[in-house]
């Protein structure tokens, strides 16, 4: 998956953003540590996320829950980000 990642970023960004509609935590971190692979591995992403990588490397684990700033700062070292969308289109006044 990791090549797949690397080869088309836009099928990246449409796993993620299937993930995050379905509200699936450790789906999530699978993704990302297989997207982690795709940049480089966890020292080069913990690197460019300035965070220790024994830390990503447990963050990104089964049993992990990163924080907002980590979730932030890894997607941004991939060269994503976070976005807020309305759940439902805001009907005209």
């Amino acid at each position: 998956m990791a090549e797949l990642y690397r080869n088309d970023p836009a099928l990246a960004l449409e796993v993620i953003n299937r993930i995050l509609e379905d509200d699936d935590q450790s789906e999530l971190l699978t993704v990302l540590g297989q997207m982690t692979q795709a940049f480089g591995g966890v020292q080069a992403v913990a690197e460019h996320a300035n965070l220790n990588p024994t830390q990503l490397y447990r963050t990104l684990s089964p049993k992990g829950n990163p924080a907002l700033s980590t979730l932030t700062a890894v997607l941004k070292a991939m060269g994503m980000r976070l976005s807020v969308q309305p759940l439902n289109p805001l009907s005209p006044a």
